[in-house]
């Protein structure tokens, strides 16, 4: 067993980042000096309003769209519940159609459930093995009662990058909104509402080195949306609430960040996935990618093992000095599979012994050099106490095989 170095190694990014201290500098200001709420007049308020545009013309800037159009939200699954259901109930009170995936996040389709339970109609679309929508299912499923379709952007646990520019057209064609969760997406490839046919777009700060409890929806000028919280009238009357300005001036400086620097970034980690995607299944039998090699997030790397419980090697990852994940933070305590793995035709089985790897802009070739030299020697360890491994194959350096 390689030794154990002196720090931890954080490969869950895909839960969550660390708040850069570019983030931290710009945020302190404004928890303990400039205070004031952006509402007042006087020139406390006046400060923290500044504070709030500037903050959402970064935003804005990050994905090609006007300032006007960002709406601040707590998190990215309250800018999802906004955008699907805020369409839902102002385009169609009570009935109306819905399109979206069979691997979505939950904070899509529960909301879609949700609706489905007061009238509306919802299609789930099938994806391939490799987690990909097809667009001529998309085509067919649209109606002329369809109000919203709502495609993520790239896949939280296996990293696939749908096809949005294309849906969002077909949308458009047919007279439905398109929304696109990109919370995953956001500061790791380009996006630009425009070009991309996009009319509502889901945002979190603390996937991309911002701070947690701030997030936001983009909403293309002239769609229109019912709030889902009544008050004061904030954010466009579209978001009653105190806005939270030191999480949105960090959210502001992270999204700054995250477009100054993608370029250099993205590479970086582009390079460490393609390694790990490489190596892992040289190094491991039985062992698969998830997803596809290519079209997918630049720092994510999802495999399964045959005959392992992906949170046994979690743990054993974690006593290493490493922390990874099985998939989606959000669903991590559930004893059930992978809804997205079972959706790539997996059995229950092989979506339980899964791992996500999802890289951050500060990992390096030292920390993936160390995850691939223990990584097997834990699959191994993990082979030997499972009651899935009795049949598999054993075999001998000669090529032959058996089963035991």
């Amino acid at each position: 067993m390689p030794e154990r170095p002196s720090k931890r190694i954080y490969f869950d990014h895909g839960a969550t980042t660390r708040v850069i201290p570019e983030v931290v500098e710009a945020m302190a200001p404004y928890v303990s000096e400039k205070y004031g709420n952006a509402s007042s007049i006087h020139s406390f308020g006046r400060e923290a309003r500044t504070a709030v545009d500037d903050s959402r013309a970064r935003i804005a800037a990050l994905i090609g769209a006007g300032p006007s159009e960002i709406v601040f939200t707590s998190s990215g699954t309250e800018s999802d519940n906004l955008a699907i259901k805020g369409v839902a109930l102002h385009e169609s009170r009570g009935k109306g159609h819905l399109v979206t995936t069979e691997i979505e996040h939950s904070a899509v389709l529960e909301p879609c459930a949700y609706l489905k339970s007061r009238g509306f109609e919802v299609t789930r679309l099938p994806v391939s093995k490799e987690g990909f929508v097809d667009l001529g299912d998309v085509e067919a499923a649209i109606r002329d009662d369809t109000i919203l379709v709502s495609v993520m952007m790239a896949n939280s646990e296996i990293g696939t990058i749908q096809p949005v520019r294309e849906i969002g057209k077909m949308a458009h064609s047919r007279g439905a909104l398109f929304h696109t969760d990109a919370v995953q997406a956001a500061g790791k490839m380009t996006i630009d509402v425009d070009r991309d046919n996009i009319d509502l777009l889901s945002l979190s700060s603390h996937k991309f080195h911002g701070p947690k409890g701030v997030g936001a929806l983009y909403v293309r000028k002239g769609t229109k949306v019912e709030p889902l919280l009544h008050g004061g009238g904030h954010e466009g009357k579209l978001r009653s609430s105190t806005e939270n300005v030191p999480g949105i001036v960090g959210f502001g400086k992270a999204a700054e960040v995250a477009q100054r620097d993608m370029p250099e970034t993205a590479e970086r980690m582009r390079h460490l996935r393609d390694r790990i995607i490489k190596t892992v299944p040289e190094t491991i039998p039985d062992a698969y990618l998830n997803g596809h090699p290519t079209n997918r997030l630049v720092n994510n790397a999802h495999h399964r093992f045959d005959f392992i419980e992906g949170e046994g090697l979690v743990l054993l990852l974690d006593m290493s000095g490493i922390a990874a994940s099985t998939g989606s933070a959000c669903s991590t305590g559930s004893l059930e599979p992978s809804p997205v793995l079972l959706a790539l035709g997996l059995t229950h089985e092989q979506a339980h012994g899964s791992l996500r790897v999802t890289l951050g802009r500060e990992n390096n070739e030292e920390e993936v050099g160390y995850l691939l030299e223990v990584l097997p020697g834990i699959v191994s360890k993990l082979r030997e106490m499972s009651p899935f491994s009795k049949d598999r194959p054993k075999c001998g350096r000669e090529g032959g095989c058996s089963v035991q």
